[in-house]
């Protein structure tokens, strides 16, 4: 029997849940507080809407009584009005992950963390299609999972990156392997309180028992003191220290233990991708390739072959001897961190953008040595020049655009330099995603001409 679906959001996610809920003979509306939306092109965009009524604006919210469940967007905070509204009317509330696993057949992999999903997602991705035959990488990477779950059968595999914002809302959402890479500040103007964020994270083990598998970063205060609290196969990976189960990196090289006996994995000069933190995103997907009994000989070959995400700390071109670094997916501080530690040259760097009201501290202290010098752009160009300030480090300069810093970094540097777009801070405001962004520089950046 049909029930009635309200999925709020018309965004991808919103979208991709509404197609899968038509081909499923439920009865959907639509609602977006966007009052401003373009429901004829929208409709002309997705032909499944035709016969779907679309909502928007400032309403009389009791109309959401008339549904049994409610879809919302990863993008949808859980205290807006109309959202409150949904939970006073006691309507039963899915995120996008929830419907999608409802619907949806075969094992799953889940992945979060504040920083390393996206290339741990893609190389788990890609060490599981080497060896399985349906293996599907959805979620927060770019491909809604709600959009992949037609035709699974009990034989397919979900690879999924999974954000806070996503697992506020899981209720029975069951994966068979978990992993949570780190937990630093981030999204604080959505969840409010570090506290919050934590327990979101966590919400991606909620559902697992003993039969499931959680790998966790041992080198995490949070996640050392989780994984301890967890009655399942945990597996921790380090990047500090020897191990005497899991995965370690030491001297250049990944190692697995078991109960005190180390095999070698592989020496990180046989990966393509860059810094200590990549280390620990392919410590995480060994063990992830592991626990779904993937040999250990598959997993090296695909580690091998892997190169960067793109937008992250990805090689874009190199002119007049100096080198440029599209990190536009160093969204928040730590990543950012992340993203000028993997360096290997004299570096100038650009940040700053939409204010997330994170704190810069602790990037802007690890610049000496490191950064020639910043160029700031975007709404957080003060509080970050006001960082610096504060820290000592005076080789700043704000722009207006970031064409405009590329140029400035650009006429600055010498061969054997680097310039790295790595941000510490979201892109809205001057773009529309991290992607645009990076797209953006990259142009750029190619467009300079050698002498």
């Amino acid at each position: 029997m049909s029930e009635n679906y309200l999925v709020i959001g018309a965004g991808i996610s919103g979208i991709a849940a509404c197609e899968l809920l038509i081909k499923n003979n439920e009865n959907v509306t639509l609602y977006d507080g966007n009052d401003k939306l373009d429901k004829k092109k929208l409709k002309a965009d997705n032909p499944f809407l035709v016969n779907v009524d679309i909502i928007t604006g400032n309403v009389d919210l009791s109309f959401v009584k008339e549904f049994d469940k409610a879809v919302l967007s990863p993008g949808v905070p859980l205290d807006i009005d109309i959202v409150k509204r949904i939970k006073r009317e006691n309507v039963t509330i899915w995120g996008e992950i929830e419907l999608a696993y409802r619907f949806g057949k075969g094992r799953i992999v889940a992945i979060t963390g504040t920083n390393g999903k996206t290339t741990t997602t893609a190389l788990t991705g890609e060490i599981f299609q080497s060896y399985y035959d349906d293996v599907r990488v959805v979620g927060n990477i770019g491909i809604p999972y709600t959009k992949m779950v037609e035709n699974s059968t009990d034989d397919t595999i979900f690879v999924a990156e999974i954000s806070s914002f996503q697992l506020e809302t899981v209720d029975e959402f069951k994966p068979d392997v978990t992993a949570i890479l780190n937990i630093t500040e981030d999204h604080l103007n959505r969840h409010h309180t570090m506290e919050n964020y934590i327990n979101a994270k966590k919400n991606i083990t909620k559902n697992q028992d003993k039969s499931g598998t959680c790998v966790l970063n041992f080198e995490d205060d949070v996640l050392r003191e989780f994984g301890e609290s967890l009655d399942m196969n945990v597996v921790f990976f380090s990047s500090e220290r020897v191990l005497k189960s899991g995965l370690y990196y030491q001297d250049g090289t990944i190692y697995w233990a078991l109960d005190g006996n180390s095999t070698k994995v592989i020496d990180v000069d046989d990966l393509t991708i860059l810094g200590k933190h990549n280390y620990e995103n392919a410590m995480s997907a060994v063990a992830m390739g592991l626990a779904m009994n993937i040999p250990m000989d598959s997993i090296v070959k695909s580690l091998k072959k892997f190169t960067a995400v793109e937008h992250r700390i990805e090689y874009v071109c190199e002119r007049n001897g100096v080198k440029f670094y599209n990190d536009s997916k160093g969204t928040n501080p730590d990543a950012a961190i992340k993203g000028i530690c993997a360096m290997n040259r004299p570096t100038f760097l650009i940040g700053g953008g939409y204010d997330k009201d994170s704190t810069y501290d602790e990037w802007v202290s690890c610049f000496p040595g490191r950064v020639k010098k910043l160029a700031i752009i975007g709404q957080t160009s003060e509080k970050i020049a006001n960082c610096c300030k504060e820290h000592g480090f005076l080789d700043y300069e704000i722009c207006d655009t970031l064409e405009s810093a590329m140029d400035m970094c650009f006429e600055a540097s010498e061969p054997g330099d680097a310039i790295l777009l790595s941000p510490a801070c979201a892109s809205w405001g001057m773009f529309t995603n991290y992607e645009e962004r990076g797209k953006v520089f990259k142009t750029h950046a190619r467009e300079y001409k050698n002498a």
